[in-house]
């Protein structure tokens, strides 16, 4: 149960990695402000359309950047596979980090979204400036990253990793993002 439990949590590090690099590419085409724009992108239906420099940015990565929108994708499912593996790798057995990794997790996702202005808008939350969110969003996912690195790093001294088992979790960590 020990060795599942390290396999767990190996691949939360290689999710976490994923977003990281995901998260990355999308930074270069975000815009994070909140200052109302007209829609005048490829996606003629919303035309004319007023909405946030952030959501525009959104739009525009997804039509116009080429592999915007599986980058996106990519994002999304990495940070939603981390936080449901957390969930699974408390279940597993030690507390110590699974409680700050989870709230920073789902923290760290509220932050995405209020960020991209698309589901918060209109909302309590939606009304604080998205540079805030987006900053959140940075902050937070640093604050992750420490608490599953510190993790790993303890529970490989318990149990050092071998080149078969490094293989093993990070196979399925690209089995699991790429199948869902």
């Amino acid at each position: 149960m020990e060795r599942v439990r390290q396999l767990v949590g190996e691949m939360l590090v290689y999710c976490f990695v994923a977003v990281l690099l995901s998260g990355g590419f999308l930074a270069f085409f975000y815009v994070p402000s909140g200052q109302t724009v007209i829609y005048s992108g490829p996606y003629e239906p919303l035309w004319g359309t007023p909405m946030s420099a952030a959501y525009n940015s959104l739009l525009n990565l997804s039509f116009d950047v080429r592999g915007g929108l599986f980058v996106r994708r990519l994002h999304h499912t990495s940070s939603v596979l981390l936080v449901l593996g957390t969930i699974f790798w408390v279940l597993l057995g030690r507390f110590r980090y699974a409680f700050a990794a989870l709230g920073l997790g789902l923290l760290a996702g509220l932050a995405g979204y209020g960020a991209a202005d698309d589901l918060l808008s209109g909302t309590v939350l939606g009304k604080l400036p998205i540079p805030i969110w987006y900053g959140l969003h940075l902050l937070v996912a640093v604050a992750v990253g420490a608490v599953l690195v510190i993790s790993s790093r303890k529970e490989a001294a318990r149990q050092p990793r071998t080149p078969a088992f490094i293989a093993l979790s990070i196979g399925l960590t690209v089995l699991v993002i790429f199948c869902l």
